[in-house]
Protein backbone atom coordinates (compact mmCIF):
# COMPACT_ATOMS: atom_id res chain seq x y z
CA UNK A 1 0.00 0.00 0.00
CA UNK A 2 0.90 3.19 -0.95
CA UNK A 3 2.63 5.44 1.61
CA UNK A 4 1.47 9.29 1.61
CA UNK A 5 2.81 12.67 2.88
CA UNK A 6 1.07 15.14 4.71
CA UNK A 7 1.85 18.19 2.54
CA UNK A 8 1.54 22.41 4.79
CA UNK A 9 -0.40 24.55 3.50
CA UNK A 10 1.25 26.56 0.91
CA UNK A 11 0.29 30.15 3.44
CA UNK A 12 2.40 28.19 6.51
CA UNK A 13 5.14 27.08 4.34
CA UNK A 14 5.31 30.91 2.63
CA UNK A 15 5.37 32.11 5.87
CA UNK A 16 7.66 29.49 8.13
CA UNK A 17 10.24 31.27 10.73
CA UNK A 18 13.91 30.26 9.25
CA UNK A 19 15.59 33.53 9.96
CA UNK A 20 15.56 35.29 13.53
CA UNK A 21 17.78 38.31 13.66
CA UNK A 22 18.29 40.46 16.57
CA UNK A 23 19.33 44.17 17.83
CA UNK A 24 22.37 44.26 19.83
CA UNK A 25 22.46 46.96 22.74
CA UNK A 26 19.48 46.26 25.01
CA UNK A 27 18.38 43.24 23.32
CA UNK A 28 21.01 40.89 23.97
CA UNK A 29 23.76 43.28 25.83
CA UNK A 30 22.99 45.68 28.78
CA UNK A 31 25.14 48.27 27.89
CA UNK A 32 22.57 50.80 28.99
CA UNK A 33 24.56 53.04 32.29
CA UNK A 34 27.98 52.65 29.93
CA UNK A 35 25.97 53.95 26.91
CA UNK A 36 24.41 56.89 28.93
CA UNK A 37 27.58 57.41 31.02
CA UNK A 38 29.63 57.68 28.02
CA UNK A 39 26.61 60.39 26.57
CA UNK A 40 26.80 62.52 29.87
CA UNK A 41 30.55 62.29 30.15
CA UNK A 42 30.53 63.50 26.15
CA UNK A 43 28.24 66.35 26.49
CA UNK A 44 30.03 67.70 30.00
CA UNK A 45 32.94 68.02 27.27
CA UNK A 46 30.89 69.82 24.12
CA UNK A 47 29.56 72.05 27.28
CA UNK A 48 25.79 70.44 27.12
CA UNK A 49 23.80 70.24 30.25
CA UNK A 50 21.90 67.34 29.91
CA UNK A 51 20.99 64.85 32.43
CA UNK A 52 19.55 61.38 32.55
CA UNK A 53 16.15 63.46 31.96
CA UNK A 54 16.92 64.44 28.83
CA UNK A 55 18.69 61.66 27.66
CA UNK A 56 15.87 59.05 28.22
CA UNK A 57 13.28 61.71 26.45
CA UNK A 58 15.30 62.06 23.14
CA UNK A 59 17.26 58.68 23.37
CA UNK A 60 17.82 56.95 19.90
CA UNK A 61 19.94 54.13 18.30
CA UNK A 62 20.89 56.67 15.74
CA UNK A 63 23.29 59.40 18.08
CA UNK A 64 22.93 61.62 15.51
CA UNK A 65 19.24 61.58 16.59
CA UNK A 66 20.49 62.86 20.10
CA UNK A 67 22.80 64.94 19.02
CA UNK A 68 20.09 66.94 16.99
CA UNK A 69 17.76 66.98 20.30
CA UNK A 70 20.83 68.23 22.42
CA UNK A 71 21.48 71.30 20.22
CA UNK A 72 25.25 69.71 18.54
CA UNK A 73 25.86 71.30 15.61
CA UNK A 74 26.95 69.26 12.81
CA UNK A 75 30.49 69.96 12.69
CA UNK A 76 31.46 69.09 16.15
CA UNK A 77 29.61 65.14 15.93
CA UNK A 78 33.16 63.88 15.10
CA UNK A 79 34.59 64.99 17.79
CA UNK A 80 32.01 64.00 19.96
CA UNK A 81 31.81 60.61 18.26
CA UNK A 82 35.60 60.06 19.78
CA UNK A 83 34.69 61.32 23.21
CA UNK A 84 31.58 59.56 23.63
CA UNK A 85 33.94 56.07 22.36
CA UNK A 86 36.69 57.71 25.02
CA UNK A 87 34.26 57.37 28.03
CA UNK A 88 32.44 53.58 26.83
CA UNK A 89 35.76 52.19 26.50
CA UNK A 90 35.89 52.38 30.87
CA UNK A 91 33.10 50.28 30.79
CA UNK A 92 32.51 46.23 30.23
CA UNK A 93 28.49 45.78 29.94
CA UNK A 94 27.45 42.24 30.59
CA UNK A 95 25.02 39.93 28.32
CA UNK A 96 21.06 40.98 29.65
CA UNK A 97 20.48 37.39 31.71
CA UNK A 98 19.35 34.47 29.84
CA UNK A 99 20.68 36.15 26.31
CA UNK A 100 23.29 33.18 25.95
CA UNK A 101 20.96 30.34 27.05
CA UNK A 102 18.61 31.85 24.05
CA UNK A 103 20.68 32.50 21.29
CA UNK A 104 21.78 28.75 21.75
CA UNK A 105 18.25 27.58 22.06
CA UNK A 106 16.80 29.78 19.10
CA UNK A 107 20.55 29.20 16.63
CA UNK A 108 19.52 25.47 16.80
CA UNK A 109 16.11 25.69 14.79
CA UNK A 110 16.96 29.16 12.48
CA UNK A 111 19.66 30.92 10.83
CA UNK A 112 20.64 33.98 13.40
CA UNK A 113 21.73 37.33 12.35
CA UNK A 114 22.67 40.63 13.76
CA UNK A 115 21.50 44.33 12.73
CA UNK A 116 22.93 46.95 15.81
CA UNK A 117 23.64 50.51 15.05
CA UNK A 118 26.55 50.24 16.91
CA UNK A 119 29.62 50.77 15.78
CA UNK A 120 31.66 47.74 14.13
CA UNK A 121 34.92 47.51 15.68
CA UNK A 122 33.28 48.37 18.65
CA UNK A 123 30.63 45.98 18.36
CA UNK A 124 32.79 42.98 17.02
CA UNK A 125 34.98 43.11 20.06
CA UNK A 126 32.46 42.73 22.08
CA UNK A 127 31.19 39.49 20.13
CA UNK A 128 34.72 38.24 20.58
CA UNK A 129 34.62 38.79 24.62
CA UNK A 130 31.63 36.96 25.10
CA UNK A 131 32.16 33.96 22.31
CA UNK A 132 29.42 35.18 20.08
CA UNK A 133 30.82 35.83 16.68
CA UNK A 134 29.84 32.67 15.26
CA UNK A 135 26.43 32.28 16.66
CA UNK A 136 25.56 34.79 13.47
CA UNK A 137 25.09 33.95 9.82
CA UNK A 138 25.27 37.58 9.49
CA UNK A 139 26.76 40.74 11.60
CA UNK A 140 25.36 44.04 9.60
CA UNK A 141 26.64 47.28 12.29
CA UNK A 142 26.95 51.28 11.71
CA UNK A 143 28.41 51.83 8.50
CA UNK A 144 27.85 48.79 6.87
CA UNK A 145 25.02 50.51 5.19
CA UNK A 146 24.25 54.07 3.90
CA UNK A 147 21.17 54.53 5.81
CA UNK A 148 20.62 53.35 9.44
CA UNK A 149 17.29 52.24 11.57
CA UNK A 150 14.90 52.92 11.15
CA UNK A 151 15.50 52.46 7.47
CA UNK A 152 14.97 49.30 6.31
CA UNK A 153 18.45 48.80 4.63
CA UNK A 154 20.61 47.61 6.98
CA UNK A 155 17.46 44.60 7.83
CA UNK A 156 17.61 44.18 3.88
CA UNK A 157 21.13 43.91 3.43
CA UNK A 158 21.36 41.10 6.57
CA UNK A 159 18.54 39.18 4.96
CA UNK A 160 21.00 39.17 1.69
CA UNK A 161 23.72 37.98 3.80
CA UNK A 162 22.37 35.46 4.98
CA UNK A 163 20.12 34.29 2.14
CA UNK A 164 16.19 34.52 3.32
CA UNK A 165 13.36 36.38 2.31
CA UNK A 166 11.22 38.54 4.57
CA UNK A 167 8.08 36.26 4.95
CA UNK A 168 10.14 33.93 6.91
CA UNK A 169 12.41 35.93 9.53
CA UNK A 170 11.71 37.69 12.70
CA UNK A 171 13.40 40.60 14.01
CA UNK A 172 13.94 41.19 17.63
CA UNK A 173 14.48 44.28 18.81
CA UNK A 174 14.03 46.87 21.92
CA UNK A 175 13.23 50.28 20.18
CA UNK A 176 10.76 52.08 18.46
CA UNK A 177 12.60 52.28 15.73
CA UNK A 178 13.66 48.61 15.44
CA UNK A 179 9.48 48.04 15.20
CA UNK A 180 9.39 50.71 12.28
CA UNK A 181 12.56 49.12 10.49
CA UNK A 182 11.46 45.44 10.19
CA UNK A 183 7.94 46.73 9.55
CA UNK A 184 9.27 48.82 6.47
CA UNK A 185 11.22 45.61 5.68
CA UNK A 186 8.29 43.95 5.93
CA UNK A 187 9.90 41.67 8.47
CA UNK A 188 7.33 40.22 11.65
CA UNK A 189 9.03 41.67 14.40
CA UNK A 190 9.10 41.00 18.61
CA UNK A 191 9.64 43.81 20.95
CA UNK A 192 11.55 43.03 23.93
CA UNK A 193 11.63 45.52 27.08
CA UNK A 194 15.19 45.78 28.29
CA UNK A 195 17.31 48.45 30.07
CA UNK A 196 17.15 51.41 27.80
CA UNK A 197 14.17 54.09 28.74
CA UNK A 198 12.18 53.06 25.16
CA UNK A 199 9.13 50.81 26.74
CA UNK A 200 6.63 53.61 26.26
CA UNK A 201 7.51 54.79 22.73
CA UNK A 202 8.26 50.72 21.90
CA UNK A 203 4.57 50.22 23.26
CA UNK A 204 3.07 52.41 20.86
CA UNK A 205 4.81 51.65 18.04
CA UNK A 206 3.07 48.17 17.86
CA UNK A 207 5.25 45.12 17.52
CA UNK A 208 3.66 42.06 16.42
CA UNK A 209 4.77 40.23 20.29
CA UNK A 210 6.29 42.31 23.39
CA UNK A 211 7.80 40.41 25.57
CA UNK A 212 9.30 41.91 28.99
CA UNK A 213 12.23 39.50 28.99
CA UNK A 214 14.44 37.81 26.16
CA UNK A 215 13.93 34.62 28.07
CA UNK A 216 10.22 34.20 26.52
CA UNK A 217 11.58 34.53 23.06
CA UNK A 218 11.89 30.79 22.36
CA UNK A 219 8.40 30.12 23.19
CA UNK A 220 6.55 33.69 21.54
CA UNK A 221 8.39 31.95 18.38
CA UNK A 222 6.11 29.30 18.45
CA UNK A 223 3.63 31.35 19.30
CA UNK A 224 4.16 33.84 16.17
CA UNK A 225 4.80 30.81 13.88
CA UNK A 226 1.28 29.10 14.86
Amino acid sequence: MASTTKKEPKTQSKNKIKGVLFDWDGTLLDSFQADSSAYLAMFSEMGITWGLEQLAEHYSPNWYNVYRAAGLPEQHWSTADTAWRKHYSGFRPKLIPGARKVLTAVGRRYKLGLVTSGDRDRVLRQLREFRLTKSFHARVCSGDTEHKKPHSEPLNFALQCIGLKPANCVYVGDSPEDVQMAKSAHVRVIGVLGPFPTEKRLRASKPDLLLTSIADLPAALKQLAS
